[in-house]
């Protein structure tokens, strides 16, 4: 009887993926990121918004269903099979007692008649998958002005104005276009910020660094630096694919995004690829009208 993650997103197994990231990105529209809950509908997003997972997720509940059931027929078997108790006939009766004072009939309890088509509950149990995502990291980025937006990881037709004297107009309008364009160009630089092929690991690089701001390329030089040093031996090739994103900040001229990428990754050892998966929030600012990483927050996906 535990909630599936359907239930824990309150959609139906046979919903449509707009429909299940619809009911994510309103699960969590009111919640702070570090809470349980938000990590915890975020487990399930990541599930559901993967056709993969989904559908080995899906296979694993009809086997949990049917194996529930099996055990529920083979239960309902063995009480049909156990012989009727005897107690209550006349043998049994004390000297004098009258028979019928012992046969007495059970006393049946009344329940409550339900609607007539009334859904059963679902009995499908809690199946874990074989990999969850991380909490969140503590997100420290500070409100610095009275209008700016607040919004708990909000989709982006959905921002909310922390100022109330501001909540109508061309302001919330200008607010909410800001953050669907920063969040589209996280989506575009992502891409090439987690990618690299150990053939030409100059030209990646310089790919990577025009989606940059001036002070987290010293970060990200930094970074690529070992993996010019690692990627050639082991003939490293890793590709990036974004699963989903959503807004999680909204502040002045930085929008922070959300994002669940693939990163399937082939080497000298595996030319197969193997799946890597990570949750990334990316912070985005305002350069000049152009929108650029500025900080960058990788956290593996367990599997």
């Amino acid at each position: 009887m535990n909630p599936t993650w359907y239930d824990l997103l309150g959609v139906e197994p046979s919903a449509t993926t707009d429909d299940i990231r619809a009911a994510w990105k309103s699960a969590i529209a009111d919640l702070d990121p570090t809470e349980r809950r938000f990590a915890t509908l975020n487990q399930a997003a990541a599930v559901l918004l993967d056709p993969a997972r989904r559908s080995e997720y899906d296979a694993e509940l009809d086997a949990a269903a049917a194996a529930e059931a099996e055990a529920e027929a083979s239960d309902l078997e063995a009480e049909a099979d156990e012989p009727e108790s005897d107690a209550g006939t006349a043998a049994d009766a004390e000297p004098g007692e009258p028979e019928a004072a012992v046969a007495q009939s059970p006393v049946e309890e009344t329940t409550e008649a339900e609607p007539a088509g009334a859904p059963s509950p679902r009995r499908a149990p809690y199946l874990v998958p074989g990999w969850v995502l991380a909490v969140v990291a503590v997100l420290a980025l500070v409100a610095a002005a009275t209008a700016g937006v607040l919004a708990a990881h909000q989709p982006a037709d959905k921002i909310i104005e922390a100022d109330a004297t501001v909540s109508t107009g061309s302001k919330v309008t200008q607010i909410e276009q800001r953050a669907m364009e920063a969040q589209a160009a996280a989506r575009e630089a992502i891409v090439p910020l987690l990618s690299y092929d150990y053939r030409h690991l100059d030209a990646d690089q310089a790919k990577a660094e025009k989606y940059l701001t001036a002070s987290y390329k010293v970060s990200y030089d930094k970074l690529f630096t070992l993996i010019k040093q690692n990627a050639p031996a082991s003939q490293a090739v890793v590709t990036t694919k974004v699963v989903d994103s959503g807004i999680v900040r909204v502040d002045g001229d930085r929008v922070q995004v959300l994002l669940f990428v693939d990163r399937p990754t082939t080497n000298k050892a595996s030319s197969t690829p193997i799946p890597y998966q990570d949750q990334v929030t990316a912070t985005m600012r305002d350069v000049a009208g152009r929108w650029l990483i500025d900080n960058l927050v990788t956290t593996p996906i367990q599997q």
